[in-house]
């Protein structure tokens, strides 16, 4: 019996390697025009089964986009991710064909989006090709598999989609389909050479398909007299429109496209259909994002529209955090810097998903804020992926440089790239995830990048140009002490990772180069303000929020720092964050809160839109998104500094909850933490404090009382597990 078992084992293991000997090509169609911008392709694969297996993990890599089905059955919607790890590889997915497989005959269908252009989010390898192997069933691909260039994929005419963008804009006519040419692929490469270089896993999850929703539209008409059917949808989302229609002709033009299809000043994502006689049905597959989606068509056209509906995508998480409080003007910003939030979350982090799609760095450290505090732990993922592509796309010079992917863009915002590796950067992003193997892959490139960085003969930061040096939308940006203190807080986020990793060694150089800035910093206090002496502009608010959010300026400067930033209002959207946060640590949260309401009073009350601005007014600077999340930075200073929440040791094993005396007199707010779901509660009676805490297993909450309040108990308590009422009673002066 032991002879026939070992036997048996010998003849799996040598089926297995036979299985496993097989080679996955990169392969591509045998067509001329394979490699033109916006191709599209179609791979097919008949295989045979004996046995239906448990379980398939096939590992699938594309320039540019794939869907997958199997045996007829969608397995992948938008399959791969934008090019690359670094400058030259490339990401492949892991999928389960197990689902999809039956004993017998079996079929795999690929269809592929080759970019074949340049953008802020994407690298062109060049050629258009797929990958696939799933070789422990002896499918892989290979010149067996038969395919073609799907001659009705076309881009439309003018207006095309601006530089930054990879993607072109999708013309479809359907007189063309069924024009079969299928042929044997070419064989261009395998597994980690080519073009395509090495491949790294997807370290994010594929998107969420909410499936695809019937739509009730308005119908009207525009300036041409051409028919206009409008769907308002229920939000701002990344979709993909669907029609069904009859044509009694063929070769009406149907425009698709959203209230989106200029992201401000800039063409974006739009697409056409041509219909085809009979009824059809299409779906255009290249996501596009707005709060309406309108179909247009020539009002001679004799069109039948059945239905149109849509098809929602986007990154794999759950909304698991919820927020509500006694002010009505805060409930509907948070619940549109919810929207704009998600609506920036796919490949990357984007500033916007419209016009750019590209992930600059600045934007992302206020998105991952976001994301921590009321997205559930699966968004991690991405903030871990932003976090891997800045350091392995680092120059060999040290130079740190976004929006990343990118291949028309290199530039380094000397600004954006402090921000990245401050403490609002990559420790924020450890002190909520605990993840110290990313803490030690990136210290090196810290380390480089901070090396770049001088002190002048006064002891300041000296003032990187880099290739953009951007601080601010808008005027009067004081650019010595935004950089000098961006520049001090990437030091502090240095001598933490340093120790954390153990290179105690670097932490004395910082430590010296951070005195230095502080003291020549503080020569800059006029007695009423920080100004650089070379700065001739008004007295620049960001600056006086920077020193305080950063530990530059004391406690005996906050009262004058708070009447200059009363009577300025300098900062955009993007650094407005900070301003705020600085008056919430100086005590004036009631100031921040009116300056809140005021500056984004006009957004807040958009009804057109369900997400927030780049600017102060639609259209205003910077392109004028309507979709940029840097704009929810108060939604992470409510939950830090007037709920005054935070964690307190890495991965929310500890944490703090010091809520500010404020106007908000009730909310209730639950963080889907790494650590469990932390739910906390309260009401301001003015004389008496009400809280409720439910504190999930292995965490502690150091829950320290208002200013000016305590209980029998005292002012501070430590808490374990479980739900915990406290009350407070006002005490006297």
């Amino acid at each position: 019996m032991r002879r026939i078992l070992s036997t048996f084992i010998l003849l799996c293991a040598v089926a297995i390697s036979v299985a496993t000997a097989q080679t996955a090509y990169w392969i591509t169609a045998d067509d001329s025009l394979r490699n033109e911008p916006n191709t599209w392709m179609e791979f097919r694969k008949d295989f045979t089964l004996k046995k239906r297996p448990k379980k398939v993990e096939a590992q699938i890599a594309a320039d540019s986009k794939y869907w997958l089905w199997v045996n007829g059955a969608l397995a992948v919607f938008e399959g791969g991710l934008k090019r690359g790890p670094n400058r030259t590889d490339t990401y492949y997915d892991v999928v389960d064909f197990s689902p999809y497989l039956r004993k017998g005959h079996n079929d795999v269908r690929v269809l592929l989006c080759y970019f074949g252009k340049p953008g802020f989010s994407h690298v062109s390898s060049g050629q258009s090709a797929v990958i696939v192997d799933a070789s422990s069933i002896g499918l892989v691909s290979d010149a067996s598999w038969q395919s073609q260039r799907l001659k009705a994929y076309q881009t439309c005419g003018e207006p095309y989609t601006n530089f930054r963008l990879a993607e072109s804009n999708i013309r479809y006519d359907a007189r063309m389909e069924g024009q079969n040419d299928l042929k044997p692929s070419l064989e261009i490469g395998t597994w980690g050479d080519g073009a395509w270089g090495k491949l790294a896993v997807r370290p994010i999850p594929q998107w969420r398909d909410y499936g695809a929703r019937t739509a009730h539209y308005d119908t009207g008409e525009d300036d041409q007299g051409n028919v206009v059917l409008s769907v308002r949808l229920p939000y701002n989302m990344q979709m993909t429109p669907c029609i069904d229609v009859t044509d009694e002709a063929e070769g009406t033009c149907i425009r698709i496209e959203t209230d989106h299809v200029r992201g401000g000043s800039d063409n974006c994502v739009r697409a056409e259909y041509i219909t085809r006689k009979g009824r059809q049905r299409y779906e255009s597959l290249g996501w596009m994002n707005g709060d309406v989606l309108r179909i247009i068509y020539p009002k001679s056209a004799r069109l039948t529209v059945h239905s149109i509906s849509y098809r929602e995508t986007g990154y794999d998480c759950d909304f698991e955090g919820t927020f509500t409080c006694s002010d009505s003007i805060i409930n509907r910003f948070w619940q549109k810097a919810m929207r704009t939030l998600y609506v920036n979350m796919r490949d990357n982090y984007f500033d916007c998903p419209d016009r750019e799609r590209a992930q600059w760095w600045g934007d992302a450290t206020i998105l991952m804020g976001q994301s921590f505090y009321q997205l559930s732990p699966r968004a991690n993922a991405l903030v871990r992926k932003a976090i891997h592509e800045l350091v392995d796309w680092q120059k060999e010079d040290g130079t740190l440089f976004s929006p990343i992917p990118a291949q028309n863009w290199d530039q380094e915002l000397p600004a954006q790239s402090l921000t990245s590796i401050s403490t609002y950067g990559f420790w924020y992003y450890y002190m909520h995830t605990g993840d110290r193997e990313t803490m030690a892959y990136v210290y090196p490139a810290m380390r480089r990048y901070l090396s770049l960085w001088t002190l002048d003969d006064d002891g300041l930061t000296y003032e990187r140009q880099g290739g953009w040096p951007w601080g601010d939308w808008g005027t009067d940006v004081d650019m010595r002490l935004i950089l000098a203190a961006w520049h001090y807080l990437a030091l502090q986020s240095a001598i933490n990772v340093a120790e954390l990793t153990g290179h105690e060694e670097d932490v004395s150089d910082y430590k010296q180069q951070m005195q230095s800035v502080m003291t020549a910093f503080n020569r800059c206090w006029n007695g009423y303000a920080y100004r650089h002496p070379t700065y001739h502009g008004a007295t620049d608010d960001r600056v006086q929020a920077m020193a305080v959010v950063s530990g530059l300026a004391d406690s005996t400067k906050y009262e004058r720092i708070y009447e200059t930033i009363r009577s300025q209002e300098y900062a955009s959207p993007y650094m407005e964050k900070y301003v705020y946060e600085a008056l919430m640590r100086m005590g004036h949260g009631d100031y921040a809160l009116e300056r809140f309401k005021k500056r984004f009073g006009q957004m807040i009350a958009d009804t057109c839109h369900t997400t927030l601005y780049e600017g102060w007014q639609e259209g205003g600077y910077g392109g004028g998104s309507t979709n940029h999340a840097w704009s929810g930075g108060m939604l992470t200073d409510i939950c830090e500094q007037i709920l005054g929440i935070r964690p307190a040791v890495a991965g929310w094993k500890e944490a703090i909850i010091h809520p500010a005396v404020s106007p908000i007199h009730e909310a209730t707010i639950a963080i889907p933490t790494v650590n469990g779901k932390l739910v906390y509660g309260f009401k301001d009676e003015g004389n008496i404090f009400h809280a409720t805490i439910s504190i999930p297993k292995g965490m502690t909450v150091h829950f320290i009382a208002p200013d000016g309040y305590a209980s029998n108990n005292g002012h501070e308590m430590s808490l374990k597990s479980g739900t915990h009422e406290l009350v407070f009673h006002k005490q006297s002066p």
